[in-house]
């Protein structure tokens, strides 16, 4: 990635109010923030050539290294995950105003099992659960907006 391509992520997130982008892609990440007015909310250090009202502190990261393979037998089960945004958009917990919500907390689901809509551009997107569990959480009131990576619920793995 060159300088040109994150000058255009800068003036994209300028242009739709995106306040923090990140990427990450075969060994490289990027990870762009901004505060409120573009301006940043910590002084950090800047890319030479970037100017104006710009995201910043922007940070290039390494990928992690893979993690350590765990002892033979040993297999830790998180006791909650959460179920995240895939876009910016408004949320809705059922398929219409007088429509049951798609889940309520205690309700089980499978990977393939939609848990609600989003509705970005005027099109209605179904969200999968993407996992197997129950539903512990709500996070998000209905008809409220959403973020790109927002937690909209929490679940129990079974």
């Amino acid at each position: 990635m060159d300088l040109k391509d994150i000058k255009a992520i800068i003036d994209l997130m300028r242009k739709n109010s995106i306040s923090e982008f990140e990427l990450e892609k075969e060994g490289f990440k990027i990870r762009l923030k901004r505060g409120p007015n573009g301006i940043s909310p910590t002084p950090s250090e800047e890319v030479p050539g970037l100017t104006g009202a710009a995201p910043a502190p922007v940070v290039f990261h390494p990928a992690p290294p893979a993690a350590p393979p765990s002892a033979p037998g040993a297999t830790l089960v998180p006791l909650e995950t959460e179920i995240k945004s895939p876009m910016i958009g408004t949320f809705y917990r059922a398929p219409s105003p007088d429509a049951a919500p798609y889940v309520e907390v205690g309700t089980a689901v499978e990977p393939d099992t939609v848990v609600c809509l989003i509705e970005a551009m005027k099109v209605m997107n179904e969200i999968k659960a993407e996992a197997k569990g129950v539903i512990t959480q709500v996070l998000v009131e209905n008809g409220k907006p959403v973020e790109f990576g927002q937690p909209l619920f929490k679940i129990r793995p079974v």
